[in-house]
């Protein structure tokens, strides 16, 4: 049943379980989605053949447009793009603001633990000094990286305890020895292949087929819901380390269950379109500003809004200078970085 008072929530009961909810959440979930939805059909509709929005839906339905081609250009080209850049963006968003709730830190994205710098690094060594690696390794070295990267700041961090303060210095240590070496092998390696390797590093959605789009859906839906199950846990830690366990939480468990699924969504979005940057900062503020800080309505709003931030970047890369086309990441990191220094003055000043 749904309890419904004065207070700003919606409190569910069953015998099972119960929980409540802010009730701006599911009008702004809702709005997001719409928006976002919209913005991916206007996206797919955009190109040297351009489709009205109309048939983008049509097509997308198996419906008859009256033109076979549009088959083949939405479908094949440019739908499996955008999926994976709305779920890249979902992934980045959540992420973000479970590093956010569990460090308590409004600046904290998935790139400061250097899981970025670790999939950059491999990736870097392969294109520019392996050479001739298939595309299709490329992610998967990268994955390794990332992962590799957050188990050794994980062990690095442990002292008797996982402290998140540890982990973010040791991830910012760690981050800038990795972006080191990367620039160390760029410098040297030939200029084909380091063109290669920076547009990579750069982050990009663009040739995404059904291919990475299989590959990136299984930890979306493995690690997303675990997220979302995980969203009261994240309320108590957020509280502080001593509040939680006062509150009878089992503190290491749910932190260290919770940095896995953070770890994990970014890792795939890294192996599935390279590094992206500042999503996961900007999309749990704003989502925030929408709902509120409690987690349960904010998770699942960050996520839209990562989406919804990917797929609008990726629109104004393919259009901005067309026919010039820029990866959303440069689009991403040049909104991103004003957005970075404005919290970290409003945060300065208080």
């Amino acid at each position: 049943m749904f309890n419904r008072s004065t207070r700003p929530w919606i409190t569910v009961r069953t015998q099972q379980f119960s929980f409540h909810i802010d009730r701006r959440a599911p009008f702004a979930l809702l709005i997001a989605m719409l928006v976002t939805l919209a913005v991916m059909v206007i996206n797919i509709g955009v190109g040297e053949y351009p489709v009205a929005p109309l048939d983008v839906i049509r097509t997308v339905f198996g419906l008859e447009t009256g033109n076979p081609d549009h088959a083949f250009i939405v479908n094949t080209l440019r739908l499996p793009r955008m999926l994976v850049a709305v779920l890249v963006g979902i992934a980045l968003g959540i992420s973000g603001a479970i590093l956010q709730g569990l460090t308590r830190n409004p600046l904290a994205e998935p790139g400061i633990l250097g899981i970025s710098a670790g999939a950059g690094l491999v990736a870097v060594t392969l294109i520019v000094v392996v050479q001739d690696i298939p595309s299709s390794v490329i992610p998967i070295a990268a994955f390794a990286g990332a992962s590799f990267t957050a188990l050794l700041i994980y062990l690095l961090a442990w002292r008797g305890g996982d402290s998140p303060i540890r982990m973010i210095l040791i991830g910012i240590g760690l981050g800038s020895i990795g972006g080191a070496l990367t620039t160390l092998m760029i410098t040297f390696g030939d200029i084909y292949d380091v063109q290669r390797a920076l547009i990579w590093l750069t982050g990009s959605v663009y040739g995404r087929s059904w291919d990475e789009l299989g590959a990136l859906l299984p930890w979306i839906v493995v690690f997303v819901p675990l997220a979302l199950l995980s969203a009261r846990h994240l309320n108590v830690l957020s509280l502080g380390e001593e509040v939680a366990r006062g509150l009878g939480g089992q503190v290491a468990q749910q932190r260290g269950l919770l940095l896995l699924t953070a770890v994990a969504l970014a890792s795939s979005t890294v192996a599935a379109a390279g590094t992206i940057g500042f999503v996961g900062l900007m999309a749990p503020h704003i989502a925030r500003r929408l709902v509120g800080p409690d987690h349960i309505g904010l998770m699942p709003t960050a996520g839209v809004i990562g989406g919804l931030i990917v797929v609008a970047a990726d629109l104004v890369g393919r259009t901005i200078f067309a026919p010039i086309e820029l990866p959303c990441g440069l689009v991403t990191a040049a909104i991103g970085a004003p957005f970075f220094i404005y919290l970290l003055y409003r945060s300065h000043g208080r």
